[in-house]
């Protein structure tokens, strides 16, 4: 039972076992309150029967709740039951579901039951404010052979979830402690029927259980020509700092596979820009991006195209 229940959360051994205690701690905080709030009110057993339903009701349906909330951010779970949460005020009616706000429930596909796609369903994972997924989008837009069909983020506030929602596009929003410790999300980009992955400014390593499940079919674009300033803290301003500070006299882009190490992958496509004398950060940052907006569609476009020979 208890096994069943940790798949269907989606969620890793310890953190199961930390859930359960807090739902634990809520039940028995929630029914001594009651008891102090019946106690104080001075209802006893003589007291009219609708006072103290109403009382165990609004205790179920608000105390509960707000205790759990409680417990959950004191433990470290609060992602997990604000997401719990959300999904009982959408049942109420109270709270509208946005895209992108709440992720999927987690389900098991039926191949049976699944239409195949005749384009290659493409997941893009970003962080940030996403311009190079908004100009992979509209290069394939409207392509024969593939699409963009997710876009998957771990900020509820990043701009790439507006982007997608501009575009029609379906959204998951993940948490650290599943992304890692969990099943990493699978059964949402099997759902989806995911064949290829595109980070395009996506801050997490990519755990094994995904490499796994998508060898070779998994790219990253990195803001350097590798195997120079790449590894773990190596991203976006703080590449062009090291750059400039180590007096190159030329920079530019590596888009490659993903494999168990940071920026260690193969290589599929490179390209240079000149580091100019005087040139700061920002000014290299500038043209950097320029080079990813030009040719990072494009080299997704025929890894993909690749991968369906």
């Amino acid at each position: 039972m208890f096994k069943r229940l940790q798949q269907k959360w989606g969620v890793s051994t310890r953190q199961f076992w930390i859930l359960f205690i807090i739902f634990g701690l809520t039940g028995t905080t929630t029914a001594m309150l009651t008891r102090y709030i019946t106690s104080w009110l001075g209802m006893d057993e003589t007291s009219f029967w609708l006072w103290k339903l109403l009382l165990r009701v609004g205790m179920l349906l608000f105390g509960y709740q707000v205790i759990l909330l409680t417990y959950g951010f004191l433990l470290g779970q609060w992602a997990f039951f604000w997401k719990y949460e959300k999904k009982l005020l959408v049942r109420l009616g109270i709270w509208r579901l946005e895209s992108g706000v709440v992720a999927p429930k987690p389900q098991t596909p039926n191949p049976k039951l699944q239409i195949p796609n005749p384009k290659v369903p493409i997941a893009i994972f970003a962080s940030g404010a996403g311009s190079n997924a908004q100009k992979i989008i509209e290069h394939l837009k409207g392509h024969v052979s593939m699409q963009v069909a997710l876009i998957v983020c771990n900020k509820p506030d990043a701009g790439v979830l507006s982007i997608a929602k501009t575009h029609g596009i379906p959204t998951l929003l993940i948490e650290k402690e599943r992304f890692f410790r969990g099943d990493a999300y699978l059964a949402e980009l099997q759902n989806y029927q995911i064949r290829f992955i595109v980070l395009a400014g996506f801050l997490w390593k990519v755990p094994d259980a995904l490499i796994k499940a998508y060898p070779d079919k998994i790219i990253n674009i990195h803001p350097a020509l590798l195997p120079k300033y790449g590894g773990k803290g190596m991203y976006g301003m703080r590449v062009h700092e090291a750059v400039i500070a180590a007096g190159e006299n030329e920079s530019g882009i590596t888009i490659h596979y993903v494999n168990e190490h940071f920026d260690e992958g193969a290589p599929i496509f490179q390209a240079r820009c000149p580091v100019e004398p005087g040139d700061t950060p920002e000014q290299l940052a500038q043209k950097i991006h320029a080079l990813e907006h030009r040719y990072f569609p494009e080299t997704v476009e025929k890894t993909v195209e690749k991968l369906n020979r």
